[in-house]
């Protein structure tokens, strides 16, 4: 083989090798240890334009009719909710659950689409359409507000159930709008956030179909703070949607 040739030939595998790292990879399961018996997580990248990053853990038998989506906070990402137990426990109790990076977050690229209220309801229909999520259950802590309240406004009929916690952008939305939304809401906050909780109260409440939970001594990050209570809480909502 000549020089010229072998030149050819490492350009041709440099070229090959840069092209397979720059392809995303297909969904993949790991067992995750020390989780309990049997408890598998499933990761891996949404189909659509803006690919999004997503943990699911397995359950063994889903025997609920609702799917439970969460989003995340600004501090946080999809891995927090594997963290915290959550995507476990609902996953034991029969219900399927899958936490997301929002764009910018975790593994998740940004995007330019999510700059629009639009982009962001788009986004979030291309991820329950991509992860084939029905009956969801839209879980929504702090800024996923942004994400979670137009996405409820305009797309409310895919959702079964709304759980925001302190959301952000509730100010953008007038009174008759949250009053016109029918959809079954569970609204979560800590005692010690006195701000964005009490600001997202003031306009949560005039949804027609919520309840009220205010975990105590727990501060904006209320899940982190209160888990045990946090989980009791989702989990009566839940078992107690139609």
């Amino acid at each position: 083989m000549t020089r010229y040739q072998a030149a050819l030939l490492g350009l041709g595998l440099l070229l090959m090798f840069l092209l397979y790292m720059g392809l995303p990879g297909p969904p993949k399961q790991t067992s995750q240890l020390g989780r309990g018996p049997n408890v598998t997580v499933l990761t891996g990248l949404t189909r659509g334009s803006s690919q999004i990053f997503y943990r699911e853990v397995l359950p063994l038998q889903q025997t609920h009719r609702a799917e439970v989506l969460f989003l995340h906070g600004k501090a946080f990402n999809s891995h927090t909710w594997e963290q915290l137990g959550t995507l476990q426990l609902l996953s034991k109790r029969g219900y399927r659950a899958v936490a997301v990076d929002l764009p910018g977050f975790g593994n998740s690229a940004p995007s330019k689409e999510v700059s629009t209220e639009s982009g962001r309801v788009e986004l979030l229909e291309g991820v329950l359409r991509d992860l084939q999520l029905q009956n969801t259950v839209l879980v929504s802590p702090s800024l996923s507000g942004s994400y979670a309240l137009p996405f409820l406004m305009q797309s409310h009929h895919q959702l079964c159930g709304f759980v925001p916690i302190a959301p952000t952008s509730t100010r953008n939305y007038a009174q008759e709008q949250f009053q016109a939304m029918k959809t079954p809401t569970l609204i979560l906050y800590g005692e010690l956030d006195h701000t964005l909780a009490r600001e997202s109260l003031q306009q949560l409440r005039h949804l027609p179909n919520h309840s009220v939970v205010k975990l105590h001594d727990a501060g904006h990050a209320c899940y982190l703070h209160k888990p045990e209570a946090f989980h009791l809480a989702l989990l009566a909502f839940l078992d107690h949607l139609p």
